[in-house]
């Protein structure tokens, strides 16, 4: 769900908006379940499920959608979900990182394991590429938020570590353990986040153009697709030209 935003704005400006959305309301709806299952049903006792019911509502998943999501895990005949991370190279040498939360182990890693190999990549070990990467609490705002000055103000004082903007918004970084801390913070400051989470960030990029970058986005595309995928975390580093050129 995350990880890659300029390739998701491509993707919903190739006119994938209606698809991608439908699969985002489903996977939130799962993590949502999950982790009302993993604590307690209440989002003011339970961190996780306070986490995925706030990006549910920055994603306007309906009410109705959030409650029913809870109380599935509350009547127990939620799926006995589990979670897996799968890590591994794109076209181009691009580190890949794909977290899931499936309910049949053998098929997610073979489907995502198919995915890889029919786009030009290939999946590696665990921890052939997590090791590239630093994990961050992420907390990202629409640019409706404020100037990248009045984020990055905030920010400081809320005590995050790193800020990025640019015409789609901002996105700020924190260290793993100060992520709640900072969010209260931040919604004091400039209102609700549009999503808060745990993150991959790379510790560097990997530059990749032509038809490598096309060929990424293309193995991007479809893990996202995967039904049991979350979240596809990529490392590339593209130019503002190329990205043009691959939005058509």
């Amino acid at each position: 769900m995350a990880g890659h935003s300029k390739f998701k704005n491509i993707m919903h400006r190739k006119g994938r908006a209606d698809s991608a959305r439908s699969k985002l309301f489903s996977k939130l709806s799962r993590e949502i379940t999950v982790a009302a299952k993993a604590g307690l049903p209440d989002p003011n006792m339970n961190a996780r499920l306070r986490l995925a019911v706030n990006n549910a509502k920055g994603e306007s998943l309906p009410k109705d959608v959030i409650d029913r999501a809870i109380k599935k895990a509350s009547g127990g005949d939620a799926d006995a979900y589990e979670e897996i991370r799968y890590e591994g190279f794109g076209p181009g040498g691009v580190g890949v990182i794909v977290e899931v939360l499936t309910d049949n182990r053998n098929r997610a890693a073979s489907n995502v394991r198919s995915t890889f190999s029919k786009n030009g990549g290939n999946l590696g070990e665990t921890g052939s590429v997590a090791f590239m990467w630093d994990r961050v609490g992420q907390i990202t705002y629409g640019p409706d938020a404020g100037s990248e000055d009045r984020v990055m103000e905030a920010a400081i004082e809320g005590g995050a570590e790193d800020v990025e903007s640019d015409e789609d918004g901002h996105t700020i970084y924190t260290a793993f353990e100060d992520l709640s801390e900072v969010a209260a913070a931040l919604e004091t400051a400039l209102g609700p986040a549009k999503s808060t989470a745990i993150a991959w960030r790379p510790k560097a990029r990997t530059p990749v153009s032509g038809d490598a970058a096309a060929g990424l986005m293309k193995l991007l595309e479809a893990l996202e697709d995967e039904d049991d995928v979350q979240n596809v975390w990529s490392n590339e580093d593209i130019d503002a030209a190329e990205l043009e050129k691959l939005a058509g």
